[in-house]
């Protein structure tokens, strides 16, 4: 809604990243009118630099986060139900290591985890002899014996992008490369000074949510001045990326003694993906990288396990990020609750437009957090997102790979790996993309790869995507596949489009 020069909104969101989508998502479907500002691309930050896991938090045990972890299991089945294409099963391995946690606890802690959350689509946990093929290759000879379990793999930044295509459909207003520069109170609206490209413009809302990520402070900062805003502690989480170390569609969780924990998971088919680290950050969240130290520490835990020693001069690509977590004053980054906190501000007088600030969540818990935003907000509306797909979500989840087939029969010019990775990605929505395309020649330009101009064309029309970077790191991560070459033209491509 428009008046003059000012957009007038029920709701405006400051933040691109997994919780402000996800509040976007949802307050648009109860019939908000809703604005998301994001002053780079979705997930440009926290949100496509996690771990990749929706999970229950296995070691959250260890710190009575009973609350936490149960409603992480119980939002694992659920995500996993509304976006089957971007979120899938994983089997984990969790070898017992002597002198570490003790068999007794490792065994209870998967029973908890096994029922605390009304496990119903996951196979439950069940105990390995590791001297058995394939681990007896895989793992150093002292290891033995262990347990697998279940959790499952998300692709981060799409989950991100998802939630806002589906905002958007539902009448959302996204806004990519929009900084808010000034938040403040005029009566009973907030207005909001918004800057994209070197423009700016002005958007009223009656309510704000600052979901800004490593920034949620200093965006509090700009909107009430003068008061002291330190409630975040900014750990950075590393992760480094190998030619494939092993053979399976199975992952592994590694015990430090550090009481720390390291995975390896199979990533993007050709690689295995190893982290992360806890580390506390100060500088500038928008330049992040993964330093020598933590590429050390993440080969050393690996190499306590894996028979085969890896070096950081062996990982192909590293990514870092930092996490935005409430700082309860733990002594240690590791034990900071991952616990999402609300700070709501109603002026001086307790009775002007709300702010609601986020500190802290995590990926698998973000769609609760949205549900519980919008009561701290007292919009009222049917809670709805934990049953309605994600756009391209509409399979069954047990089913996927029977949807692939029925995919690879209508689109048979497609290579069966190029029919896979469209339909891991886009999910039924890979029909929109393809465009009743009769042979591979209507794809339009060939990038490289099994990357074509048809691709880029719908991400731009359907995903907020405005450059290269957009595609290869966030809607896919095509940059570990596609050569210096093939980039530069997909590069060209968007430079074309300017």
């Amino acid at each position: 809604m428009t008046s003059g020069d000012t957009d007038h909104f029920d709701l405006l969101i400051i933040g691109g990243g997994i919780n402000g989508a996800g509040i976007a998502r949802d307050a648009a479907g109860r019939g908000l009118s809703v604005c998301l500002v994001e002053k780079d691309d979705l997930a440009s930050h926290t949100s496509s630099a996690s771990t990749k896991l929706v999970h229950g938090g296995l070691r959250y045990l260890e710190h009575y986060e009973f609350r936490l972890v149960r409603e992480s299991l119980m939002e694992r089945e659920r995500l996993l139900s509304i976006a089957p294409h971007i979120i899938w099963p994983l089997r984990f391995v969790l070898p017992h290591d002597a002198g570490l946690r003790p068999k007794w606890m490792l065994r209870l802690g998967l029973f908890l985890y096994d029922h605390l959350g009304g496990r119903k689509l996951l196979p439950a946990t069940r105990m390995l002899d590791l001297r058995a093929p394939p681990h007896d290759a895989i793992l150093e000879e002292r290891l033995t014996s262990g347990f697998e379990y279940s959790d499952c793999w998300v692709e981060d930044s799409r989950l991100v992008a998802l939630n806002c295509v589906d905002a958007a459909e539902r009448g959302g207003d996204i806004r990519t490369r929009t900084e808010c520069v000034g938040l403040e109170r005029a009566g009973d609206r907030w207005r909001a000074r918004l800057v994209r490209r070197g423009e700016e413009s002005t958007v009223t809302a009656a309510r704000v949510v600052n979901a800004a990520g490593p920034w949620v402070d200093q965006l509090l900062g700009r909107a009430l001045p003068g008061e002291r805003h330190a409630n975040l502690r900014l750990v950075k989480g590393s992760h480094l990326i190998f030619p494939k170390l092993f053979e399976g569609e199975h992952s592994y969780i590694f015990q430090n003694r550090d009481d720390r924990i390291v995975f390896a998971i199979p990533y993007e088919r050709e690689f295995t993906l190893v982290g992360t680290t806890d580390v506390t950050f100060e500088g500038d969240p928008s330049h992040i990288a993964i330093s020598e130290e933590e590429a050390r520490y993440i080969c050393a835990a690996a190499n306590e396990y894996l028979a085969r020693d890896v070096s950081p001069d062996d990982a192909v690509a590293s990514y870092a990020g930092v996490r935005p977590l409430y700082d309860d004053r733990s002594a240690q980054n590791s034990t900071v609750t991952r616990d999402y906190q609300f700070e709501l501000d109603r002026g001086a007088d307790g009775a002007g437009p709300a702010l609601l600030s986020i500190f802290g969540g995590k990926i698998t818990t973000y769609r609760k957090l949205a549900e519980h935003a919008l009561e701290e907000l007292e919009i009222g509306g049917e809670q709805w997102t934990a049953s309605e797909p994600l756009p391209g979500g509409d399979i069954d989840p047990m089913r996927f790979d029977a949807f692939v087939s029925r995919q690879a029969q209508l689109y048979p010019f497609l290579a069966p790996d190029t029919v896979r990775r469209l339909a891991r990605a886009y999910g039924t929505r890979m029909d929109v993309l393809l465009d009743d395309a009769k042979g591979i020649n209507d794809l339009g330009a060939h990038l490289g790869g099994d990357l074509y101009a048809a691709e880029l064309e719908y991400l731009v029309a359907h995903e907020f995507v405005l450059d290269a970077e957009d595609v290869l790191r966030r809607r896919s991560k095509l940059h570990l596949h596609l050569g210096k070459e093939a980039q530069g033209r997909v590069a060209a491509w968007f430079d074309r489009r300017s």
